[in-house]
């Protein structure tokens, strides 16, 4: 067993899911994650807790660190074009989610549906938010209206899925994202774009539907195309593009998608790609329209050869033109491997869902990386991942806390920290460089050549500077700690007269 496997028991103060609670005599928003969860099955929510907890199963010490879920549902709906938001739930949720949103440029309107506690229990809250949709569903600026449930409303029972299907030609979608049921933000953008999915699907098996936009450069309608499920850097799909063209394929429409029409696109592919392992909903959407679904990422030398491998198979495509595919791309990312080498002890923590193919890559670089950690689930889709940096020492740590993380950090004394604000804070303070995953290396291309020669200048320049912080944490010793923490601390009591 790994002495990272049980993370210590939370103080109770301290507890990322006391989200809110239900509205119950006595409560109020802050009940606590057992009362939200008895109130959603009172309420007659049983059925979506139940798909939630199977789609995204928590860990052993229930689920990690992380911000309101709903932020990634959130998020989906608000980088798509033509699609309305609207959320339900307690004004200071909103007030956070909204702002999160802004503080990522998301320069888009968020709806509110405000309730207080007549409105709740005399069920008008579901007619204020049936109003606000049709109010919302104008087919000359939207093609979807989107309504998120967080804790309080889903704990409280209302109903979405009784909302009108279409109004003038606006598909309504309505999910519930309780903090209490899913267990991170990752996972979140699973849950509005698997209901995306669905519904386009069952749009497509009655009848044609919109062509999806063709981009500029873009050839995929003279192709097969592949759809790459997950939140990539930008570069990533049209590098991606460059390794599959070998093949005879073509990258498709991205899920999560940019727009409507793009959900049609993203179906009608040869097979799809979970690059982020989390989308289980999505894969469904996926296996029940008859696509396969292969794992991991073209990332590195071994990582490409076998994701072009398992591409080609579920493809159908000959052997030989498989391997002449490989043979074809393989140099250019060895040699750029051989041209950055990684010579660092690195720990890799964070959320976004790429952990394992980081980790696989810095590895293949020359690093040694004895420890990931990521806050998402066990699944199918990252198995291959886990198996590869296992076979080479690697301890995978799935549904991560942060305990688990700064334990491992402490533990390996890693010549940089890969991981989230609260890991990298505190490695610094310990003098450890650290870097932010998600600004740092989600911010630059994973796949193909120019991913194999991204990280290397980041570590390089990050490990220089160990000895700077250790001669900063010399030079202030204990200051800012203890005693000497915070505003108004007293100078230690002196001896004599």
């Amino acid at each position: 067993m790994s002495p990272y496997d049980n993370p210590p028991t939370r103080p109770p103060d301290r507890a990322p899911d006391e989200q809110a609670a239900a509205p119950t005599k006595g409560g109020g928003c802050h009940g606590g994650h057992e009362t939200m969860l008895k109130a959603a099955k009172a309420a007659g929510k049983t059925a979506t807790l139940e798909r939630l907890a199977e789609d995204y199963p928590k860990g052993p010490h229930d689920q990690p660190q992380s911000m309101c879920p709903a932020f990634g549902s959130l998020r989906v709906g608000l980088r798509m074009r033509r699609t309305a938001t609207i959320l339900s739930g307690s004004a200071c949720c909103v007030y956070g989610l909204t702002f999160t949103s802004h503080f990522y440029g998301a320069r888009r309107t968020v709806g509110y549906v405000p309730f207080n506690s007549e409105t709740l229990v005399t069920g008008q809250l579901y007619e204020d938010i049936r109003n606000a949709v049709t109010e919302m569903a104008d087919p000359e600026h939207y093609d979807a209206v989107v309504v998120i449930n967080l804790c309080v409303p889903t704990a409280s029972g209302i109903p979405l899925d009784r909302l009108p299907r279409e109004i003038d030609g606006v598909r309504v979608i309505g999910i519930d994202v309780p903090g209490f049921g899913v267990p991170t933000h990752a996972e979140a953008k699973d849950v509005l774009a698997g209901a995306m999915l669905r519904y386009a699907r069952a749009e497509a098996e009655q009848g044609p539907v919109q062509r999806p936009r063709q981009k500029d450069g873009q050839d995929a309608a003279d192709r097969p195309t592949v759809t790459l499920i997950g939140e990539l850097f930008p570069a990533d799909p049209v590098g991606i593009g460059a390794l599959l063209a070998p093949l005879g394929l073509a990258v498709g429409p991205q899920l999560p998608s940019r727009e409507w029409r793009d959900l049609y696109g993203a179906l009608d592919c040869r097979l799809a790609a979970a690059v982020h392992p989390f989308y289980t909903a999505s894969v469904r959407e996926f296996h029940a329209a008859g696509r396969k679904v292969i794992g991991s990422g073209p990332v590195g030398v071994e990582g490409t050869a076998d994701w072009l491998q398992s591409v080609g198979a579920a493809a159908g495509v000959a052997e030989a033109t498989i391997d002449a595919a490989k043979t074809k791309v393989l140099p250019a990312i060895r040699a750029v491997l051989e041209a950055n080498p990684i010579k660092a002890r690195v720990t890799v923590s964070g959320y976004e869902g790429s952990e394992l193919l980081v980790a696989r890559l810095l590895a293949e670089a020359g690093a040694e990386v004895p420890y990931v950690g990521t806050a998402c689930p066990k699944t199918p889709w990252s198995e291959a991942d886990r198996d590869w940096l296992a076979a080479r020492g690697t301890h995978v740590q799935y549904r991560a806390a942060l305990e688990q993380d700064l334990a491992a950090m402490r533990d390996v004394k890693p010549d940089l920290a890969l991981g989230t604000t609260p890991l990298v804070q505190a490695a610094k303070e310990e003098g450890v460089p650290a870097i932010y995953f998600t600004n740092m290396v989600s911010a630059r291309p994973l796949f193909g050549p120019a991913g194999a020669g991204a990280l290397a200048g980041i570590v390089a320049a990050q490990t220089r500077g160990r000895e700077r912080f250790r001669q900063m944490k010399g030079f202030f010793g204990d200051i800012g700690s203890g005693d000497s923490a915070g505003y108004g601390a007293q100078p230690a009591a002196q001896g004599g007269d």
